[in-house]
């Protein structure tokens, strides 16, 4: 065995006490301080021993799309939308799952160096686990309020096993994505939403808060593997990883989307066939698009970080592999682009 003294190569260089930090720690360190400021916990700051009043919607129109739906009374577009919200936070749940271990596994590159970072990125899966007991919490307390009958069967750790087979450059693509769109989300949509219900707006908002600085490590980790790449042919096989984790993504949107409409039918009252049947489920699966996919592409953050990583080759396969989701924005929103 060999034997490893001081003078061995692997030893760290430590850091001069007053000493200003490289550029790249510093940004590690800003997001240390910010959790620091925002650490939140589960029952005290966020539930306070409430409970979901069906009376309150829970996702916004601008992400579940109900209106768009013109048969429904309002009482049936609030429903429609308590359905996609409480999948909204199992889907939370679901990606929460390999980011964090895709974040604990990278932490251990910086285990022997960069102290900031390191710590920095085991705060991060720390957040990430409480975010996924929340996400849990939030279920069965929407399942104790909500009609029989809902089911969210996707397995988080098959979906964590191929998220994770991919190349780390695609998976923190992808990743980076959730975030950003997960913040769009918020700021766009559910803050200023009236009528939501105050407990699932504040499940949000402090999710928002943490993974504001989620995103910043997303972002240095991505541009730190993607320097490491050391040909086009390798990042145009993690171009294609991407593709086939939207591709994945998009098989899973399909399969909640037609559970969730049957349940909301069932619920409702409506027949389980027939044009009105059709019609929800093809604006189920609509919303769905446009909240896990087509929102974060067109994030002007990450669109700036993804063109800026790829060439106008990679960019155009990616862009002719999402072309079949792009017609799934809000209606009003393609009307104001008209």
């Amino acid at each position: 065995m060999q034997t490893v003294t001081a003078s061995s190569s692997i030893q760290p260089t430590p850091a001069v006490p007053g000493d200003p930090l490289p550029p790249t720690t510093e940004r590690y360190a800003r997001t240390i301080e910010a959790s620091k400021r925002v650490r939140w916990d589960i029952d005290r700051d966020v539930i306070r021993g409430r409970s979901f009043d069906l009376d309150q919607q829970f996702l916004p129109d601008g992400l579940a799309l109900a209106s768009e739906l013109p048969f429904l009374d309002l009482d049936q577009q609030r429903f429609l939308g308590q359905v996609q919200g409480r999948t909204y936070a199992n889907m939370f749940a679901l990606v929460e799952r390999f980011i964090g271990v895709k974040m604990l596994e990278l932490s251990r590159d910086h285990g022997f160096g960069d102290q900031v970072a390191f710590e920095a990125m085991v705060r991060l899966t720390d957040e990430e686990l409480k975010h996924q007991e929340l996400f849990r919490r939030i279920e069965r307390m929407a399942g104790a309020q909500m009609p029989a009958g809902y089911r969210f069967d996707i397995a988080a750790n098959d979906v964590a096993a191929f998220v994770l087979g991919k190349s780390t450059w695609a998976v923190l693509a992808l990743t980076c994505d959730i975030e950003l769109f997960s913040l769009a989300h918020y700021r766009a949509s559910i803050d200023g939403a009236d009528g939501l219900s105050p407990l699932f707006k504040d499940v949000f908002l402090f999710h928002w808060k943490e993974e504001s600085q989620h995103v910043i490590v997303d972002e240095l980790e991505w541009r730190r593997e993607d320097a490491r790449i050391a040909s086009d042919a390798e990042r145009d096989e993690a171009v294609g990883d991407l593709i086939a984790l939207v591709g994945g993504i998009d098989g899973i949107l399909q399969a909640q989307a037609a559970a969730d409409a049957a349940y909301f039918l069932a619920a409702s009252g409506f027949e389980p066939e027939g044009e009105q049947a059709r019609e929800v489920a093809s604006v189920v699966l609509k919303a769905y698009r446009w909240q896990y996919i087509v929102s974060g592409t067109m994030e002007p953050r990450f669109l700036k970080m993804l063109s800026g990583l790829v060439n106008a080759d990679q960019m155009r396969r990616i862009g002719e592999a999402l072309a079949p989701l792009a017609y799934a924005v809000p209606a009003s929103m393609a009307r104001a682009v008209a």
